[in-house]
């Protein structure tokens, strides 16, 4: 698998904001989901409602909520590594796109 990332602009407009892409997947929020801990939703192509959900932990690592996207595990486990070497990009971007100081992490 091919795997590259961008930080796109669009986070600030959409109900499903694009935070970036890896290979052909796309890593967005949801943005009716302020209220629960940070994590992240992974779909192929683009942002969609049946996408993997990860939570992002407090000490910058992944747990898999759910795989919804039935991505395979050796794809999931590449992208989990990826997104957790985001970790900072990612928390300033939920900081931003939630307008919150805090961030309330799953562990």
């Amino acid at each position: 698998m091919l795997i590259y990332y961008t930080i796109t602009q669009e986070a600030a407009v959409c109900k499903l904001p694009s935070l970036f892409r890896i290979g052909g997947y796309v890593v967005f929020f949801w943005s009716n989901e302020n209220n629960e801990p940070i994590h992240v939703h992974v779909g192929r192509g683009k942002p969609s409602p049946g996408a993997t959900k990860i939570w992002i932990t407090s000490k910058g690592g992944c747990i898999i909520a759910n795989n919804n996207g039935n991505i395979s595990e050796n794809e999931l486990l590449k992208l989990l590594d990826i997104i957790a070497a985001q970790h900072f990009i990612i928390c300033h971007e939920w900081r931003k796109h939630f307008n919150v100081d805090t961030i309330k992490y799953f562990c």
